[in-house]
């Protein structure tokens, strides 16, 4: 258990803007930030990070709450993972006790793969420099490679012992469960036998953007060709390789400082440059380019620079996901290497220097790339070329920016010898079939076939609730979180004197709606009610943050949402128009909140002593309609009241 002053340190410390920008990229807007929502797709952004507040808000999805919600949610961390992931980026010390076997077999499943996997990354490591088989094999592996110990280090290599069941052995003795062994792939299990995946390899630990080991990657060093050369972890919960890139952990901070992303294919492609310096670098890991790795790289630039050896076949082979890649509005560029290199190998038989400088002077417009590449095998046969000009205009069709299609379309008819008006013209026929394709797919009938009814439909029966206190609820709810402690100054005329009173909005909400035992008919509006009312009896005034931060995720959410507003009052200062703001008229807006929910409640209640009047015996009719009248004055009075608040 991690303790509270702890807790409140971790609270105090992490800055929202900080936290949620090492995950998304983010631009200044009046007192907040905006960037594009990292739990949604949009393209247009409506994610907000209120600095002053601690909070963020997607008025897009509705996510929102605080810096520890936002890793949890991002992460899929539980609160005491969320706590510790903070406290490691802001190096706040947090004394624990060492996990027993029982508590580790405890935890929640998912959270068991993540310790597991943290396990083995930690004991393959320890073997390259702890183990005798692992440093004659494993290190001298790397070193061979011109690998540094700092950089081994930065990406956890490791080495798994030659031995059948070494490592699940190691584990099981250190309380490891071995069906969570079994879930990541980290042992097989096959007829009641089991044995390690990763047996005399080297291993490459695979981490998610926080640096959470997920998976592993393992290369043989056998000469025996019978042995597959990598192994990878199976998919599992927490691994879902189309959704990981290698290394991003370690890339995303020189992604946005660069504006742009170097895609490699390998393992040994990402190290052999991040050790050249060039640090803005992920690799797909051996799978074809999939639409979230690109969504991935998306939230950090959109520019991304794939790197290929010399092999054109290759190259050809992976301009389907290249279109993906343009699909999702990014600008994609190409690196070509000598033929005989890839990535890993010029990094190292090159300087830092030398690298960064092919990389800049290399690097190529993919669709001029492409349309030069492909212009190169035509030979002056017309009907390859007009093959060509088609498959062009196909990806140039794919880029949503209409702007930059017309750019291409310009630069690639001077590359072409065509009319301009031609390509524009398979433009529109290939958009056209695009289009109807996912028409079809989505099985939606498309805009132009829609047929409108002429006369209207019957109107349904609505299920609106008239007394409904809904929005009084929420609008008293959203005072008391955003103004706790704020006094409310009241006025009071007694004969010739002036009686001042003065109420924290928190205790003057509770005192009220307890005096006519009001309750919310939000269950989540009442718990708010009930948990600052037992805050108010303990002595202790709440403010902001006992909502912002509380340890109900729900609550905090639902503070972020109260506290966010999409839309900023800027400038009027300039052009000399005073805009009162709402903490300025407190008292009034506190008051028309109360007197409203208790309006609805009231009307609620004798539209229900009507209907009982109609079926009431006639010795009830008297008692009832002198309460029906008594409720009506009630009425009156308040609606009264409402209107001078209205009207003042």
């Amino acid at each position: 258990m991690i303790d509270k002053d702890t807790i409140q340190n971790i609270l105090e410390t992490a800055r929202i803007d900080e936290v949620v920008g090492d995950f998304v990229t983010l631009k200044k807007r009046g007192a907040n930030l905006l960037g594009l929502c990292p739990f949604h797709n949009e393209k247009t952004p409506s994610f907000t990070v209120s600095p002053r507040l601690g909070i963020y808000k997607c008025f897009g999805c509705g996510k929102g709450g605080n810096a520890v919600n936002f890793v949890m949610e991002h992460e899929h961390f539980s609160y005491p993972e969320a706590l510790k992931y903070l406290a490691r980026k802001y190096n706040i010390e947090i004394q624990e006790e060492e996990q027993t076997p029982e508590q580790v077999q405890a935890l929640n499943e998912q959270e068991s793969l993540y310790h597991v996997s943290d396990f083995a990354a930690k004991y393959f490591a320890d073997n390259l420099y702890n183990n005798e088989q692992g440093r004659a094999i494993g290190l001298s592996y790397f070193k061979e490679r011109g690998f540094r110990d700092d950089i081994i280090k930065k990406f956890l290599l490791g080495y798994a012992i030659d031995e059948w069941t070494n490592f699940t052995d190691h584990a099981i003795a250190n309380g490891y469960d071995k069906k969570y062994l079994e879930a990541t792939g980290l042992t097989i299990v096959k007829e009641q036998k089991m044995y390690d995946r990763f047996r005399g390899r080297v291993v490459f630990p695979i981490q998610n953007i926080s640096g959470r080991v997920l998976g592993f990657g393992g290369r043989t060093l056998s000469a025996d060709k019978k042995i597959p050369k990598y192994v990878n972890s199976p998919e599992s919960e927490i691994y879902h390789k189309s959704n990981v890139l290698y290394g991003i952990n370690h890339a995303r901070a020189a992604i946005i400082d660069n504006n742009n992303c170097y895609l490699v294919e390998g393992y040994t492609d990402v190290i052999s440059l991040h050790q050249a310096g060039i640090t803005n670098v992920v690799a797909s890991s051996g799978t074809s380019l999939t639409t979230e790795q690109i969504k991935l790289i998306k939230r950090y630039t959109r520019n991304i620079t794939i790197l290929y050896d010399g092999d054109s076949a290759g190259i050809k082979a992976a301009f389907r996901g290249i279109d993906m890649v343009l699909e999702e509005g990014l600008d994609v560029k190409i690196v070509l290497f000598p033929e005989g290199d890839d990535p890993d190998s010029f990094a190292r038989k090159h300087r830092s220097s030398e690298v960064e400088d092919f990389l800049q002077k290399n690097a190529a417009n993919f669709i001029f790339f492409k349309t030069r590449l492909l212009l190169d095998e035509t030979d002056g046969d017309p009907l390859k070329k007009a093959t060509l000009i088609s498959e062009i205009v196909q990806s140039i069709a794919l880029i949503p920016d209409k702007i930059v299609q017309s750019v291409y379309l310009k630069e690639c008819s001077a590359i072409l010898q065509m009319e301009e008006t031609t390509l524009m013209n398979e433009l529109n026929k290939i958009s056209r079939r695009n289009f109807d394709r996912k028409i079809k797919e989505q099985g939606t009938v498309a805009p132009e076939k829609v047929l409108v009814p002429l006369k209207p439909e019957p109107a349904q029966q609505s299920e609106f609730d008239f007394f409904s206190t809904e929005y009084q609820e929420k609008d008293i709810i959203r005072l008391l979180m955003r103004y706790p402690q704020q006094v409310l100054r009241f006025e009071v005329k007694n004969k010739e004197q002036v009686e001042i009173y003065e109420f924290p909005v928190a205790s003057y909400i509770v005192n009220d709606l307890r005096r006519d035992e009001l309750q919310f008919r939000n269950p989540l509006y009442q718990k708010v009610f009930d948990i600052t009312a037992a805050s108010i009896d303990a002595g202790t005034m709440p403010d902001e943050t006992f909502f912002l931060y509380n340890p109900d995720k729900v609550i905090s959410t639902l503070a972020a949402t109260m506290l966010t507003s999409r839309y900023e009052l800027n400038n009027w200062e300039r052009v000399k128009i005073k805009v009162k703001d709402e903490s300025q008229q407190l008292p009034m807006a506190v008051t028309h909140a109360l007197l409203s929910m208790k309006l609805r409640v009231l009307e609620k209640k004798f539209d229900e002593m009507l209907a009982t009047l109609k079926q009431a015996p006639e010795h009830e009719i008297i008692p009832l309609m002198t309460q029906q009248r008594k409720l009506q004055q009630k009425i009156e009075r308040i609606a009264q009241e409402l209107a001078w608040i209205v009207l003042r």
